[in-house]
């Protein structure tokens, strides 16, 4: 058993620093140490942090080594440091952040193999190196969301997702009964704080979209004059667009009666049957108000993605409980945009709705909060610190997100206003008819 949990942290952090390396590989230095937006890091911030993060919990806190360079630990202090002025500190080179990394995992790769992998929270199930692994995938999917920010000629490349949407030929929305079910988890092994604990949750029945709004669906509502009407929008929502002329999705512009993106350097027809990308949970919620429905709860959301009617057992993904699979989910930046609606039927839910894993995040209409008998863990600014009502939920991960980040209980959250992240959403509305109000 313990051979296992090493074999399955050294393959997570492995594949981690091979995406890590790719994503700062294909641009030269320049446009490593360049601020491709105010809302992002330098890459070499990144890079470097990642190190950093490496070295202090896995070095230091569970290996008991001397500190290699605890100077720099304030430079890579997300919480000190804003995005918007990362580029003034005092970062290290491009070559010196490779080797910082690098020499941080020799010594890692050493720990994890002397490391008894019980005796404490840290160490049981190998958490604090799956912790790690987490953490440098995040911020890969960060870093992929700066290659998009970035301008210029395209620096990435990746084969397109399968074709086998059908979303067309699907019911438009599926029906999810009353009853109780299991929320959270009390027993995934690197499950995050804000994953725990497991709770039960009694859901009245409700609608679901069976697949994301599609970039065809949102363009209806733009012409519809969505961005124009001021009835679909929450008071902040409004206040957005108008004051900085938002009407399309972020990257969307329309060029001879045709909408065009631009996507990782290259531009491109807006295609009508992917999921929608790059919308804020303001967009989302006045596209459902449009459409006379509502953004699903977060807890709605997981009902629908893990919950099993027929035997009444909560699994770990819609399809089941075996770990994610290319026939699955468009996941761990395989390929360089959603996967058509309707795609990945093998990865349906039990009561038939697609894509609820992988492709895009999807907003839901709740509050980030904690859940019932929460404990920050190992720190509170992991989550603890974003609880309010200043965040909003967003679950299942997009085709950014690696499988070792994202679960059926995993919990991701973001300013409403975001629209740079791989954001997208579907609708549901009450079993009666009633679409409901604001969570």
């Amino acid at each position: 058993m313990t051979d296992d949990l090493r074999t399955r942290a050294l393959e997570a952090l492995t594949a981690a620093r091979t995406r890590t390396a790719t994503l700062t590989s294909c641009v030269d230095d320049d446009e490593l140490t360049a601020q491709h937006s105010p809302l992002m890091s330098p890459l070499v911030w990144d890079l470097a942090h990642i190190g950093n993060q490496e070295e202090q919990w896995l070095l230091r806190t569970v290996g008991g080594r001397e500190a290699l360079r605890p100077e720099i630990d304030s430079v890579y202090d997300a919480f000190e440091h804003p995005r918007a002025l990362r580029p003034t500190l005092p970062l290290l080179a491009p070559a010196e952040a490779r080797v910082y990394a690098s020499d941080v995992r020799g010594r890692v790769l050493d720990i994890l193999e002397r490391t008894p992998l019980e005796g404490g929270p840290l160490l049981d199930a190998a958490f604090a190196f799956g912790m790690i692994a987490q953490h440098e995938q995040q911020h890969d999917e960060t870093m992929l969301i700066t290659h998009q920010l970035r301008r210029g000629p395209a620096a990435l490349t990746a084969p397109e997702p399968p074709a086998t949407g059908n979303g067309q030929l699907l019911p438009s929305e599926v029906l999810v009964p009353a009853g109780p079910f299991t929320m959270g988890t009390s027993s995934e092994p690197w499950a995050l704080d804000n994953e725990r604990p497991a709770h039960e949750r009694v859901v009245p029945a409700y609608c679901i979209d069976t697949v994301p709004v599609t970039c065809g669906a949102y363009q209806a509502f733009i012409e519809d004059g969505g961005y124009t009407e001021r009835c679909w929008w929450a008071d902040e929502g409004w206040e957005q667009i108008r004051q900085h002329g938002i009407g399309a999705p972020l990257f969307w512009r329309r060029e001879g009666g045709v909408w065009l993106r631009r996507r990782f350097g290259v531009t491109e027809e807006v295609p009508p049957d992917e999921p929608v990308l790059h919308v804020s949970w303001y967009e989302a919620d006045a596209y459902a108000r449009w459409a006379g429905r509502r953004l699903p709860t977060e807890t709605e959301w997981e009902k629908a993605a893990r919950h099993d009617p027929g035997s009444g057992r909560t699994r770990r993904y819609p399809w089941g409980d075996e770990e994610p699979t290319p026939a699955h989910a468009n996941l761990g930046q395989r390929h360089l945009r959603p996967a058509a609606a309707g795609s990945y039927p093998e990865g349906a839910s039990p009561l038939g709705v697609r894509q609820l894993i992988g492709d895009v995040w999807e907003w839901t209409s709740s509050d980030f909060l904690a859940y019932p008998g929460f404990a920050a863990f190992p720190y509170r600014e992991y989550s603890e610190v974003f609880f309010g009502s200043e965040y909003k939920v967003l679950r299942g991960g997009s085709f950014a997100v690696d499988p070792v980040a994202c679960r059926g209980t995993f919990r991701n959250w973001d300013l409403p206003v975001r629209r740079q992240i791989f954001s997208g959403f579907r609708t549901a509305r009450d079993a009666d008819g009633q679409t409901g109000g604001l969570a």
